[in-house]
This record gives C-alpha cells, sequence and structure tokens, in this order.
C-alpha cells in the first residue's frame, strides 16, 4: 500500500476516533444534529471528504442516523461491540470484494427496476467527474468518483439495508483501489462497462444492468488477485 493511501486511511480514522471520542464525552446529546459537516471539517482541521468518510463509519457503527432532508443525528454514545467496519478491517481485500460482488449485482438489478431520474442524474455526475479525473491523472479524485457512481446505483436500489453495507466498506474499498491505480501494471480502462451500466438502470432493464456489474467486478477481483501475487 502507498504512503498516499496509508496517510488518507489513518486520516479517516483519526477523525473517526476523535468524533467518537466527542460523542462518548455527551459532546452531543442523543437525538441531537451533529453540526454540517463543513463545520466539522473546519473544527477538525481536515477536507470535508474526510469528514464525509468518517461519518459514513459512524452511521456504520451506528453511534448516528441520517434523515433525509434533515441531517445526520446522535443515535448512541457506544459503538455496538462488534461492529461490521471492525470485522472488515481484519478481512482481506479479496474476501471484501466477494462479498461486494454480490451485494452490487442485486443493488445493480433493483437499481434497474427502482431508479428515479435524481438517481441517474447522481449516476451520470460521477461518470462524468470519474472520466475528468482519469484523463487528467487524478487517482485519489477518480477513486472518489468511481465510489460516488457505484453509492449512487447502491442507492437507487431503495435498499436501506444494501446502503448500510455499502457504507461499511467504504473504507476498505477506497484502500484497495487507490493501492491498485497507483500501480505501474494497472492499465485497464473499464469506464466503458461503467457507462453500460448506467445506461442499462437508465433504460430499466435489470439483467443488463447485473452483467455489467459482474463483467466489471470481476475484472477488477482479477487485477488484484494479480497484484496480490505480485506482491508475494
Amino acid at each position: 500500500m502507498g504512503l498516499a493511501v496509508v496517510h488518507r486511511t489513518a486520516l479517516v480514522e483519526s477523525v473517526v476516533a476523535q468524533l467518537e471520542r466527542q460523542l462518548g464525552d455527551g459532546a452531543w446529546s442523543v437525538g441531537e444534529r451533529l453540526p454540517a459537516e463543513h463545520r466539522l471539517a473546519e473544527e477538525l482541521g481536515v477536507g470535508r471528504s474526510t469528514v464525509r468518510e468518517a461519518v459514513r463509519v459512524l452511521l456504520s457503527r451506528g453511534l448516528v442516523e441520517s434523515r433525509q432532508g434533515a441531517g445526520t443525528f446522535v443515535r448512541a454514545r457506544e459503538p455496538r461491540a462488534e461492529d461490521l467496519p471492525a470485522r472488515l478491517r481484519r478481512a482481506g481485500v479479496l474476501e471484501v470484494y466477494e462479498v461486494r460482488h454480490g451485494l452490487e449485482v442485486q443493488a445493480a438489478r433493483l437499481a434497474a427496476a427502482r431508479r428515479t431520474e435524481a438517481d441517474v442524474r447522481r449516476m451520470d455526475d460521477a461518470l462524468a467527474r470519474r472520466r475528468r479525473a482519469r484523463a487528467a491523472g487524478r487517482p485519489q479524485a477518480f477513486v472518489d468518483a468511481d465510489l460516488d457512481f457505484h453509492r449512487a446505483v447502491v442507492a437507487a436500489a431503495g435498499n436501506p439495508v444494501l446502503q448500510e453495507l455499502f457504507d461499511a466498506f467504504t473504507a476498505a474499498l477506497r484502500a484497495a483501489l487507490l493501492d491498485l491505480v497507483a500501480d505501474p501494471g494497472y492499465a485497464e480502462d473499464t469506464h466503458a462497462l461503467h457507462v453500460a451500466l448506467g445506461e442499462a438502470i437508465r433504460r430499466g432493464e435489470p439483467a443488463a444492468a447485473a452483467a455489467a456489474t459482474e463483467a466489471h467486478l470481476c475484472g477488477t477481483e482479477a487485477a488484484l488477485r494479480r497484484l496480490a501475487e505480485d506482491r508475494g
């Protein structure tokens, strides 16, 4: 794993730890709304994307909950005894990808049946940012846009449990993808498969959406396996 990836992951974990301490110390009461993302970023001295990722971790641990149109609210002051992110941190990248594979294929099917125009716009926006970041050689922006696209697909499925599971994977997925795109031997371009997935969802074709997801994730898993083998 490159130094940039290690730094990014450590920074998110540091923000998570700070927010958990504040929750434990009673900085916010149960049921109280967390400060806005930009305010937390200013107070903690980090970027908004780091705060966003840290809040997703808190969501997956059951410490906060998101209420559409209202914000993020405190749900508990202490994390569950054995939360999913803790188990994911102990798991290998390929193990996480195997679970992601099943989750996203099903999410793609559901998204094709349930998507709204707003969902389609979010996917289009993420795809455009992904394409621009790749052309500009900006790996961090590329990975962020890639994950935003897949998050939009999962959100379009309309199942909050799928959304929560995907959010729990985010840190592990980001680290793995940054590691992969930084490898000199990785030159695969999956943009066409992402476009095919978006179009299948737009047209309301569950089988085509599932097939595009399957092809993309199989290719990424194969690349991760090669990378692991090359590094011994």
